[in-house]
């Protein structure tokens, strides 16, 4: 597979997606949960989907459970949350694993496209690397995502650009989405 037009996904409801819908757009594909420290970032997500999905952006949320059980809900108990406490409008998919055995292909993908390069210095960082690492160990070589809310921006031919680190100040992740468009 040489770009994420050649995935499919499933939807919130288990509908087959192909990724392929997609084409000609800007992309940043998100795993998330709603019980992390990181859950704020629906916030400027949902900011810039709003202000830019008319340039061409799109915005996939994929929610997974495998940090520290951050979310433990069902499809529908995700979605209703990020909608009514964020007001989030893009596109959110069936619950997924993006680690271990049972990686959804799609992140498997990514983050063999762009793999983990650190979360950055400072303690806090140092913090969640370690964390990361306990959470991650029971995953060995298939621990693709190292936490929540790890971003990748995908250009209009479908192949990934760059990797965030939840970390990552979203104003970058912002400014690099611009500059894609």
């Amino acid at each position: 597979m040489s770009t994420v037009y050649d995935f499919t996904v499933k939807d919130r409801k288990g509908g087959e997606v192909s990724l392929s819908e997609y084409q000609g757009k800007v992309l940043l594909i998100v795993n998330t949960a709603t019980g992390c420290g990181f859950t704020p970032h629906y916030e400027p997500l949902e900011a810039m989907y709003r202000e830019m999905k008319d340039q061409g952006l799109e915005i996939l949320d994929f929610p997974c459970n495998q940090f520290a059980n951050q979310a433990p809900g069902s499809e529908d108990e995700i979605h209703e949350f990020c909608t009514l406490k964020f007001g989030t409008e893009f596109p959110q998919f069936a619950k997924i694993d993006v680690n271990g055995d049972n990686a959804d292909p799609l992140f498997v993908y990514l983050a063999t496209e762009k793999p983990f390069e650190g979360f950055g210095k400072g303690l806090k960082n140092a913090a969640l690397s370690k964390f990361s690492d306990m959470n991650n160990k029971t995953f060995g070589d298939k621990a693709y995502i190292k936490w929540n809310f790890t971003k990748f921006l995908v250009d209009r031919e479908g192949k990934v650009l760059a990797r965030f680190e939840p970390t990552v100040d979203m104003k970058v992740v912002r400014e690099a989405v611009a500059a894609a468009l």
